[in-house]
């Protein structure tokens, strides 16, 4: 195990261990020189699992328009710049400092991507009314924000690839986001086209989508902090690490 998957298995027995004995880490390693930094280092991937989450479910909420609530995501922008983006940016540092190389990408893409959703959602940044102060739900804002919500799409099932190679947690929570950002794109899109009867009902579904990757974050965060307080309590997370062989394992076979 190198010192990458040190930093994580510090935290995590080796059955629950976030990516699994042969981790996609293997690829990137670290010096082996220097500081035991898993000494003096907390595992940061429960505090950015945690901020990921509280900044994802709620708006989850809203686009499903729960006790009422409605929009997509105003009410809920101070979570969205500091659960999902402060919180996220000081796991993904930790992460970089550790070696995890996968997980300090994907917590610092989905920092960059709320603190861009709620710049957007800020009124004082003007990002919708520049396209037509008087109308700013307009068609133009709409196709053009589409293509954010589609890349994001496709940035997440990179990711769900990826994860193939970690755990059930994981693939699910990528899953859920990948469904959620396109059917996102399909309602930013139906907004553009004036069908705003289709554009509520996929609202909806693109916030079912991301509720259910969001439900493997809370199960994950549980059994992570379980570990921290050395709970008398074991739950799986579904290690995938041994179903697919890694890379290197394979070319010491041939």
């Amino acid at each position: 195990m190198n010192r990458a998957e040190e930093g994580v298995a510090s935290a995590v027995p080796d059955h629950i261990n976030s990516y699994g004995p042969m981790s996609v880490e293997q690829m990137h390693k670290p010096p082996t020189s220097g500081p035991d930094l898993k000494s003096f280092l907390a595992d940061p991937t429960p505090l950015g699992i945690m901020g990921f989450i509280v900044a994802l479910t709620p708006f989850t909420c809203e686009l499903m328009e729960f006790r009422g609530a409605f929009g997509t995501g105003a009410a809920t922008v101070g979570s969205q710049y500091f659960f999902g983006g402060l919180v996220l940016i000081i796991a993904s540092v930790l992460q970089f400092i550790l070696g995890n190389t996968f997980v300090f990408v994907v917590f610092a893409s989905f920092a960059a991507f709320w603190l861009s959703y709620a710049t957007t959602l800020t009124p004082f940044y003007n990002a919708a009314a520049a396209y037509d102060p008087t109308n700013p739900e307009n068609p133009g804002f709409y196709n053009a924000y589409g293509f954010f919500t589609l890349f994001m799409g496709l940035l997440c099932f990179i990711y769900l690839i990826c994860s193939l190679r970690t755990n059930l947690c994981f693939v699910a929570i990528f899953l859920g986001l990948v469904l959620g950002f396109c059917l996102l794109t399909g309602t930013l899109w139906q907004l553009a086209n004036g069908n705003l009867s289709l554009a509520q009902t996929l609202k909806k579904a693109a916030g079912a989508c991301l509720a259910l990757g969001s439900l493997p974050g809370w199960y994950f965060l549980f059994v992570q902090l379980l570990a921290t307080v050395d709970f008398p309590l074991t739950l799986p997370i579904g290690d995938l690490s041994r179903i697919i062989p890694a890379a290197s394992e394979r070319k010491k076979t041939n």
